[in-house]
């Protein structure tokens, strides 16, 4: 026994809360629903990302990612400043052992040696010091996404499962969903026996449990999306009676209120007593000071090969979404989601014609904002944007965003691969806000904001320049007539990023054939592959013309970035005609050694 209590953190990936003890009548979850009835089980606990990379850095710094860019994009490697402290460093100078078994995937260029005591799949509490009080992260691949590609065994048939109703009843979307029920089985298999060994070493009276997903489910518009169905996550901490005081409401019940995974680093503070660092963004949940949020923040940037930057706030009852591209459909094409029969099934109905209304909308243009009612309409159908009678309630869910964003200087409106970028993290209040509301005017589609937008291209900051042409390009887009000196403003810009976004404009404003030929010289010797990923969807955008983009295409889709790969592979298809939904892009064969989306071994068989 110790002063201090020892810490069993469980990690399930991917893992959204279709567990009994969320009122999953499908679930067979029988430890961690134990843990629930033990413990306090959160109801609108939230990622800060729906992907792992950018939610592990915010759970690790206690920052959101998007405050150190490029960390809210996946699988980019951000500088950690010195003198960030992370959570495993917090714990060990308060004098814990603490040991991380075994994913790290940090997104940043953070040393695992250098923070944890023990990094691996020998990393265990039970090499811990005599007396020392353990931190020990156990993290469980058996839900990563890639479970649903593989056949498996289990008791939830492809018959049992209700789908929700902005996805299509198709055999695929059920195959998928009952194996992930199955999967969801086996990880609490395996964190039950993590429990186990804890309890038969005598030390249940002594340690907090805590458990949590890193992000929600794979199935469409879950992952890689800012709904519930992407960052509502399980978060369940049991906790002894010795410390029984830090729970805000007694074993057993369900808290409302909503909470982020990026309050974690100041929670272990709360619980071990010592001052949180400085600088974070994150706020308590257990302990004296723990108080509840009005709203938990998400967003994301680039998911894979795509960007689609949205923001997102989730207070009670209310989730409210800012669309930074609302010129992309949700449903850009991923080349490793589409490895999913899920996705192959839903793009499949989609060009047959055979959606309903709900489920067609992933397909096309996304609204600037959108607002649902999770208590009424938990599956976020019903958007409430344009509803007079909830026109208080997006004017407050708007400002909460926009006094996060400038309270935890989100930079992600700074686009990725912009000159812009070094220059950000110095600038003062003032010039981010601005930035803002040249974004907020850029998303509006307006017609009328052109000569703002056109004004804004005169600009000495890179990032202003981008949401100019941005802008523009949605205008564009949407059939308005652009200003006839957009090829000279294209010649005259410096920034690569923002060149991509004029020249995409240029194209759908009536000189295609011009901006696919300027978009494949950029693509071919761009030499970065930010660049090289932005001007292949730009192409991908703009009509179709084998002729001038066939032959980089088909050489991108060999290229030793992963991502460049799926994105030019997917082009290449489309230009010869031969892409059909069931066409599995992504090239396991090219992958280096240290590519994490392993495919999971067999797991063990449920106890």
């Amino acid at each position: 026994m110790t002063d201090l209590p020892n810490i069993l953190w469980l990690v399930s990936e991917d893992c959204p809360p279709r567990l009994g003890a969320y009122g999953d009548p499908l679930a067979r979850t029988p430890h961690l629903d134990r843990l629930a009835a033990e413990g306090v089980t959160w109801d609108a606990a939230c990622s800060t990302s729906p992907v792992c990379a950018p939610s592990r850095f915010a759970i690790l710094t206690g920052r959101h990612a998007e405050s150190l860019p490029p960390a809210e994009n996946m699988r980019a490697d951000a500088h950690l400043p010195a003198g960030t402290v992370t959570y495993p460093q917090m714990m060990r100078d308060a004098g814990y052992y603490c040991t991380n078994n075994e994913k790290t995937d940090y997104n940043c260029d953070v040393d695992p040696a250098a923070i944890w005591d023990a990094c691996g799949t020998d990393a265990h509490w039970k090499n811990r010091p005599q007396g020392a009080p353990f931190l020990a992260v156990f993290n469980s691949m058996l839900t990563h996404e890639s479970c649903v590609f593989r056949p498996q065994e289990g008791q939830v048939r492809p018959g049992d499962v209700t789908l929700p109703p902005h996805l299509p009843d198709t055999p695929g979307m059920r195959q998928s969903l009952a194996r992930y029920y199955n999967r969801i089985a086996q990880v609490d298999a395996a964190l039950g026996a993590r429990l186990r060994e804890m309890e038969e070493a005598g030390l249940a009276e002594d340690t907090i449990v805590l458990y949590h997903s890193d992000h929600a489910s794979p199935l469409p518009r879950s992952k890689r999306f800012c709904y519930d169905d992407g960052v509502r996550v399980p978060l369940i901490v049991r906790v002894p009676e010795r410390w029984r005081h830090l729970l805000p409401s007694a074993p057993g019940s369900h808290v409302g209120d909503p909470v982020s995974l990026v309050d974690i680093l100041p929670t272990l503070a709360a619980i071990v007593g010592t001052p949180p660092p400085g600088g974070i963004h994150g706020q308590p949940f257990l302990g004296a000071g723990a108080a509840p949020r009005a709203c938990a923040f998400s967003g994301r940037g680039r998911m894979d090969e795509r960007h689609d930057l949205t923001r997102t706030a989730r207070g009670r009852r209310y989730r409210y979404i800012r669309n930074y591209a609302p010129h992309r459909p949700w449903g850009q094409h991923y080349a490793f989601a589409w490895l999913g029969a899920h996705y192959q099934d839903y793009e499949a109905a989609h060009l047959a014609g055979e959606l309903e209304p709900a489920q067609g909308r992933f397909w096309g243009p996304k609204p600037a904002e959108e607002l649902y009612d999770m208590e009424a309409d938990p599956d976020a159908v019903n958007d409430l944007a344009g509803d007079r009678g909830h026109a208080d309630t997006l004017r407050r869910m708007r400002g909460a965003l926009d006094g996060h964003m400038l309270a935890t200087r989100d930079l992600g409106l700074v686009p990725e691969g912009s000159g812009a970028s070094a220059e950000a993290a110095d600038w003062p209040e003032a010039r981010l806000k601005d930035l803002m509301d040249l974004a907020a005017l850029a998303i509006r589609r307006d017609p009328e904001a052109a000569p703002d937008l056109v004004k804004a291209l005169g600009s000495d900051c890179a990032a202003r320049r981008y949401w100019a042409a941005q802008g523009l390009l949605i205008l564009a887009i949407d059939g308005a007539s652009l200003p006839a000196d957009i090829e000279a403003a294209l010649e005259a810009e410096t920034d690569p990023v923002v060149r991509i976004a004029l020249a995409e404009a240029w194209g759908h404003a009536g000189e295609a054939e011009a901006a696919v030929r300027w978009l494949t010289g950029a693509a071919g010797a761009s030499g970065n592959k930010i660049h090289t990923l932005l001007a292949i969807e730009a192409l991908t955008s703009l009509p179709l013309m084998p002729q001038v983009t066939q032959s980089l295409a088909s050489r991108l889709a060999v290229d030793p970035d992963e991502y460049v790969r799926g994105a030019a592979a997917y082009l290449e298809r489309r230009l010869d005609g031969t892409y059909t939904p069931d066409m599995a892009l992504f090239r396991f064969d090219l992958l280096g050694p240290g590519f994490p989306h392993i495919l999971p071994e067999d797991p063990p068989a449920v106890e």
